[in-house]
C-alpha cells in the first residue's frame, strides 16, 4: 500500500500539478534563451570567430543554429530514455509507476542543469572576459574537469570529466526523491531504484563515449 502523502509531499503535489506539455515548452524556450546569450555575448564574442567571414561566418551560423533548433528532440530523447531507465528500474524493484510519471520525473529534474549554463554564462561575462574557445568549451562548473589543465587532458577524457560533476549528483538526488514521491514507499527503495537502474549506465556511456572517441 502506498503511504499517505505528507504535508511537504501534498505542498510539492501541488506545485507539480502544472500542464506538463507547456513545461516541456518552457524547458526549451529557457534553455534556448540560455545558448543563445552564450552564442552571442560571449562565443561570438571570441578572438577565434569574431572576424570570421564569407563561407565560414555561414557554417558557423549554421552550426549554432542547429544547435538551437535540436533543443525540443534533444530534450524529448533525453526524457524518453531517462525515463525509460526509472520505469524499468521500478518494473524491477517491484514499484507500480507508470512510464508517464517516469517521463515527467526525468523532466522536473532536468532543471538542475539549468544552474552550471547559468553559472558558466556569468563565469565568462564578468570574471574570465577574454577566454580562447578551449577555454570556453573545457569549462563546466564543480566539475572533476577543473581539477586539471584542460591542454593537458586528451581531447576523449573531456567529456567525460565535464560530465562527472556536482551537479550530476545532485540531478541522482532529484531523480531518487521523483521516484519515492510518485510511488509513496521506502525512500531506501527508491535510492537504490535510481543507483541501480541510472547511474550504472550512466557510467556505462561515458565509459562507451571514451572508448568509441
Amino acid at each position: 500500500m502506498p503511504r499517505e502523502y505528507s504535508p511537504l509531499e501534498l505542498k510539492v503535489r501541488e506545485l507539480t500539478s502544472f500542464n506538463k506539455f507547456f513545461f516541456f515548452v518552457a524547458l526549451c524556450l529557457i534553455y534556448f534563451l540560455l545558448v543563445y546569450v552564450q552564442q552571442t555575448a560571449i562565443v561570438n564574442e571570441i578572438a577565434a570567430f569574431k572576424f570570421l567571414e564569407g563561407p565560414q561566418a555561414l557554417i558557423f551560423r549554421i552550426i549554432a543554429g542547429f544547435k538551437m533548433l535540436s533543443i525540443p528532440v534533444v530534450y524529448g530523447l533525453k526524457f524518453t530514455i531517462v525515463g525509460f531507465i526509472l520505469w524499468v528500474g521500478c518494473f524491477m524493484w517491484g514499484y507500480n509507476v507508470s512510464y508517464k510519471k517516469c517521463w515527467s520525473i526525468a523532466m522536473i529534474a532536468e532543471v538542475v542543469f539549468f544552474v552550471p549554463t547559468l553559472i558558466k554564462i556569468f563565469w565568462f561575462l564578468f570574471i574570465e572576459t577574454d577566454p580562447t574557445y578551449w577555454d570556453y568549451t573545457a569549462f563546466y562548473p564543480l566539475s572533476y574537469m577543473n581539477f586539471f589543465d584542460h591542454n593537458e587532458v586528451r581531447d576523449q577524457f573531456w567529456y567525460a570529466n565535464q560530465q562527472l560533476n556536482v551537479f550530476e549528483i545532485i540531478y541522482w538526488v532529484v531523480l531518487s526523491y521523483g521516484v519515492d514521491f510518485a510511488a509513496r514507499k521506502k525512500k531506501s527503495v527508491a535510492n537504490a531504484i535510481v543507483a541501480t537502474s541510472y547511474v550504472p549506465l550512466f557510467l556505462l556511456w561515458l565509459w562507451f563515449y571514451i572508448s568509441v572517441y
